[in-house]
């Protein structure tokens, strides 16, 4: 019952992160049911499972609170539905030696997410104009297979990829990721249970995670309307990085090929990496509301007194 309570908090806390961020739902969740030593495809599954519920309990309330451009999701949802489908049959086909490989792939992720959302501009864009359907439709179907096989991607590869476009209002993006990913979240489950049947799949670990992100999708729907993106982005991608790197470590190919003492110590430089991290991304976030602040004041005309609002 412990286990199955953590798993729920588990499931709250990666959908609050990923419904008003748009991403970290499966690649957290992932990374963390990986260190309790589930396999690979049995890890995949599990999250997929539980992400047809909480996707459409996210997609609902980011519908209701107008978050969602449907033109987006109708270029991507069926291409990363497909592209998962494949992903899951791929990734069971490869047992347990993929362990590593999902670990190196989830260690990946979360530095493509560290590092987008640290390089994101200082001023923030005019979100005008519109993605070609024929960019929308590959990069569904990297972000699809990329999600089945790591246990999570397709929010960390579209949302900042079409974030960088600049032609989509933030809470657009990622209120169409998060509606689309439960074609690609329905994809990957008829992948894996097709390849699986029931095997290795814990039922109650799925009702677990789907709990927690239940209950969470329609508070980060309404959150994502003033948290900061890169903040949340900073600190979801160094628990990733982190995770990924302790499990990589403790292999024998990587663990066994480094001296004793020096994978605590890389754990360490990566931890400490990522706390001056977060505080950068904090600092340069209150830097960026203050010179927003300052730019919607101008002097009187006569130059005399006080200043106006525009």
């Amino acid at each position: 019952m412990r286990k199955l309570i953590l798993l729920a908090l588990i499931g709250l806390a990666a959908q609050l992160v990923d419904g008003s961020l748009g991403m970290a739902y499966g690649v957290t969740s992932s990374t963390l049911l990986l260190t309790v030593g589930l396999a690979p495809a049995a890890v995949s599954a599990t999250v997929h499972l539980a992400e047809i519920g909480t996707t459409l309990a996210s997609g609902a309330a980011h519908w209701r609170f107008g978050n969602i451009d449907w033109r987006i999701v109708g270029f991507m949802a069926v291409p990363g539905g497909i592209a998962a489908f494949l992903g899951a049959n791929v990734l069971t086909a490869s047992g347990d030696a993929a362990a590593p490989v999902m670990s190196l792939i989830l260690l990946g992720l979360g530095v493509y997410v560290v590092w987008r959302f640290l390089r994101m501009p200082d001023r923030r864009p005019s979100f005008t104009g519109r993605v070609p359907g024929f960019l929308l439709v590959p990069l569904a179907g990297v972000a699809g297979f990329m999600d089945a096989i790591g246990g999570g991607g397709w929010g960390p590869v579209g949302t900042p990829t079409l974030l960088a476009s600049g032609k989509i209002h933030p809470r657009k993006v990622i209120g169409s990721i998060d509606a689309s990913e439960f074609v690609v979240s329905v994809g990957a489950s008829v992948g894996f249970l097709l390849a699986l049947g029931h095997q290795g799949i814990d039922l109650p670990f799925v009702l677990a995670l789907l709990v927690g992100g239940v209950i969470a999708a329609p508070v980060a729907a309404y959150l994502v309307r003033w948290l900061a993106p890169r903040i949340l982005a900073v600190g979801a991608g160094g628990l990733i990085i982190l995770t990924n790197a302790r499990t990589l470590l403790g292999t024998d190919a990587v663990g066994g090929a480094i001296p004793a003492g020096v994978g605590p110590a890389v754990l360490a430089l990566i931890a400490l990496a990522w706390a001056a991290g977060i505080v950068w991304a904090v600092r340069r976030e209150l830097a960026d509301r203050r010179v927003e602040r300052s730019a919607s004041v101008v002097p009187a005309p006569d130059g005399v007194g006080s200043d106006v609002e525009r």
